[in-house]
């Protein structure tokens, strides 16, 4: 999907988000860090958080298939046998080249028609005009924070979002 295998793996202290995003000041690196932390926090039940992250894609790469993701967490919960809850926060590319910052509840489908997945909730902002980088990201870290406090439980998340049951 976002190309997991591309990107580097690792605590929240071994990402360079100077390098990542060398458009930020040091005090809005240091909201990216406090609101990342926040994320850690939450990861109940995770021995080591992890974050992802592309150091190719800290400038625009172009446009192409697929996200070009920067920064990736990426908290999956329990579920079933083939079920899937997942909780995710990254910041990526559009294709126009505007930098993006979206969080989502992604669970799998029970449609009738197999779509693979559905997002059940979701955050997603476009940087610019109003809106910083380091806004969106500390909205979003505390969008996933709370629906981190909610049941991890897939059923309960397609019930909230309309979603058939499995």
């Amino acid at each position: 999907m976002i190309g997991f295998m591309f990107m580097a793996r690792g605590p929240l202290d071994a990402v360079p988000l100077p390098a990542l995003f060398p458009q930020l000041s040091a005090s809005e690196i240091e909201v990216l860090r406090r609101a990342a932390r926040t994320i850690d926090e939450a990861r109940v039940g995770e021995p080591e958080p992890e974050w992802l992250w592309a150091s190719h894609h800290a400038a625009f790469p172009g446009s192409g298939p697929g996200a070009a993701v920067i920064l990736l967490a990426d908290i999956v919960g329990p579920a079933g046998p083939g079920d899937q809850l997942e909780f995710l926060l990254d910041v990526s590319w559009t294709d126009q080249g505007e930098l993006s910052v979206s969080a989502v509840v992604n669970v799998a489908c029970w449609c009738d028609v197999d779509h693979a997945t559905h997002d059940a909730d979701a955050l997603h902002m476009v940087i610019g005009g109003e809106t910083s980088l380091s806004q969106a990201f500390q909205a979003s870290a505390d969008r996933l924070v709370d629906w981190l406090a909610d049941p991890r439980d897939p059923d309960y998340w397609r019930d909230r979002a309309g979603l058939p049951a499995r």
